[in-house]
């Protein structure tokens, strides 16, 4: 299960992103199904985490080079910098007297920015694409507080973000266990899992 811990960590964002930002201008329906779905996907996340943790790896050369959630010094920095950028971002926005929907916003934009040196330390490709969409969704929240539209702020980089992180690992947790139930499938002497 180690080797999900990054996932599990991602997801924990996801949720929180969730959490916090499901509040008004959204219907308290709305904001109560998304913190639903938000928390069914988090569970599936542990729960899909822990049945690839069950499988047997593939062998070597089907595997290719295997991507790592490596946690050394060159990830602490990243981290120092990204909470420094929160943090320090947050007190400007604070000084400048922007509205509080403006820290969902710079969040989710520095949070989607820490991805992209974590992408090639890591060696996942993949990663980018979540760098991409986070940093979108955080910089749209900084325009929509910009142009007067700030109460809506929460729901685009801060519940969409969250939504967005949840079905990517979700999505990228059932390939890992297709390919999985694959791999072993085809090795000699296994009968396929169906």
């Amino acid at each position: 299960m180690r080797q999900f811990m990054g996932i599990l960590i991602g997801a924990g964002f996801g949720l929180a992103f969730v959490l916090a930002n499901a509040g008004p201008p959204l219907p308290s329906a709305v904001g109560m199904v998304l913190r639903v779905l938000a928390v069914a996907a988090l569970v599936a996340t542990v729960v899909l985490s822990g049945a690839l943790s069950r499988r047997p790896a593939p062998p070597a050369a089907e595997a290719g080079p295997a991507p790592a959630f490596r946690f050394g010094p060159f990830y602490g920095v990243v981290v120092l910098v990204e909470v420094v950028l929160i943090f320090g971002g947050v007190q400007v926005l604070r000084l400048s007297e922007a509205p509080w929907q403006a820290n969902v916003a710079w969040i989710a934009l520095v949070v989607g920015l820490h991805f992209l040196p974590l992408a090639w330390y890591w060696r996942m490709r993949e990663i980018l694409a979540a760098a991409l969409y986070i940093s979108a969704m955080g910089a749209v929240g900084l325009v929509m507080v910009a142009v007067g539209a700030a109460e809506w702020a929460p729901f685009v980089s801060g519940v969409l973000t969250g939504l967005g992180i949840l079905a990517g690992i979700l999505v990228s947790l059932v390939v890992m266990l297709r390919a999985s139930r694959d791999a072993v499938g085809h090795t000699p002497g296994t009968a396929p899992l169906r």
